[in-house]
């Protein structure tokens, strides 16, 4: 009977790991086709990830406003092409910790070139 019990642990344990990962964001931007349009700095058909959450960063609202952008779809934001609404098969939840992670995004600093360069020269 215990072996029964553990076998079951085992396989339950296995499935909720597997259902974890499978909610990372980079994995469900990719499910929910979303890289299909965007990027995280590259423009593309639609805004990078850094522009989206920079148009939005001081929206106290933004999360709730882009969920139901992420679900439904639609258009104006950003220009005349309209977004398609993400699939019934990806959950509200798993849109919900995409929106965070959007939101998330910063642009990466940039190095000083002048800083990298050696300053080794002899004074006169």
């Amino acid at each position: 009977m215990k072996v029964c019990y553990l076998l079951a642990m085992t396989v339950a344990l296995s499935l909720s790991t597997t259902a974890l990962a499978a909610r990372k964001p980079p994995t469900l931007f990719k499910e929910g086709n979303c890289s299909n349009c965007h990027d995280l700095s590259q423009e593309t058909v639609g805004p990078t990830l850094i522009q989206i959450a920079d148009k939005y960063r001081d929206d106290k609202e933004a999360q709730v406003k882009l969920e139901k952008k992420v679900r439904n779809g639609g258009a104006g934001s950003w220009g005349v092409m309209p977004m398609p609404g993400t699939r019934q098969s990806i959950s509200d939840e798993d849109i919900k910790i995409l929106v965070v992670w959007i939101l998330e995004q910063k642009a990466k600093p940039k190095t000083d070139e002048k800083s990298d360069a050696k300053t080794d020269k002899k004074a006169k």
